[in-house]
């Protein structure tokens, strides 16, 4: 029995900030190796999740949410995602079922339109929203684009993700097995870890601490007893952030290592001992020396 030719590609995750693109990810991958966070603008840096099965290797890039760029860092994030749509075999332009279509969404179109590789829309958060609405919101996008196919999906759900694979796989070219089956992600474990901590910070300080917060990971070295010790800096922009992130006799620092600590651990399969110190580093989001520092750098886009 011939075997089928093995597929692989690369396919483009964009969209508007907090749409799903992060929770599309680790859905496909099967777990966490993007952050998730209900405020705009939660990932940074391209993550590469690697998606492998018998006859195919997906590997794809969430970028950051093109918005209006205010400083430094938001340009950054801006080029990233840019950048990324050219080279790729796919794109999957995520939009939200329960938010109008707007001119955030109308700005990507119009980028999406000069590209020739295939743009798929993909309809996230469908589980929110009365099935009747959604024949509606097809309408509406089919006529501002024309797209290689539409797909409606809920990637917290899972609704409909096998089906968009099995689109992408039909899209992508015979090719090499670029990464080990194994392996889910191109990022360094300390990249992964950083983020898995700053996703802590997000959740646990709502409002208060906004987008002025980056995490850098000084240390990661396994000790005799197989336990990983972990030493992390969380840099903020203000002293009266420090003091929210710390909170009162420390209780929100160590909540925030807490929950991280049980993420590491999943995430590297071994017990881990965390340390995290809080660090004012004024203005960093503007300045391109602390963005080289903290893992924002230019040559990545």
């Amino acid at each position: 029995m011939n075997q089928l030719p093995f597929k692989s590609g690369f396919v483009a995750i964009v969209g508007r900030p907090n749409v799903g693109k992060s929770t599309l990810l680790n859905r496909v991958i099967g777990q966490k190796i993007a952050i998730m966070s209900d405020k705009a603008q939660t990932t940074r840096n391209k993550i590469q999740g690697v998606y492998t099965d018998r006859e195919s290797q997906i590997i794809f890039i969430d970028t950051p949410g093109i918005h209006k760029p205010k400083h430094a860092l938001g340009e950054f994030m801006v080029e990233s995602a840019y950048s990324s749509l050219k080279e790729v075999e796919a794109v999957l332009f995520l939009v939200s079922a329960n938010q109008e279509i707007g001119r955030g969404d109308r700005f990507i179109i119009e980028r999406l339109k000069m590209l020739k590789t295939p743009v798929y829309l993909v309809i996230n958060k469908i589980d929110l929203i009365h099935p009747e609405k959604l024949l509606e919101i097809i309408a509406l996008y089919k006529q501002e684009m024309e797209f290689a196919e539409i797909i409606p999906i809920s990637a917290l759900q899972g609704n409909n993700v096998p089906e968009l694979l099995d689109t992408l796989k039909q899209t992508l070219p015979q090719g090499p097995q670029y990464y080990p089956a194994d392996q889910v992600s191109d990022h360094p474990e300390y990249f992964v870890v950083s983020e898995l901590i700053r996703e802590k910070v997000l959740h646990l300080t709502k409002e208060e601490i906004p987008h002025s917060v980056a995490v850098v990971v000084d240390q990661m070295q396994k000790n005799e007893n197989g336990k990983v010790h972990v030493y992390a800096t969380i840099i903020v922009e203000r002293s009266s952030q420090k003091g929210i992130i710390i909170g009162k006799g420390g209780r929100l620092l160590k909540e925030v290592g807490t929950r991280a600590r049980r993420d590491i651990e999943s995430l590297l399969g071994d017990k881990v001992f965390l340390e995290l110190w809080v660090k004012v580093q004024k203005d960093w989001r503007d300045k391109q020396t602390y963005l080289n520092d903290y893992g924002y750098k230019a040559k990545d886009y």
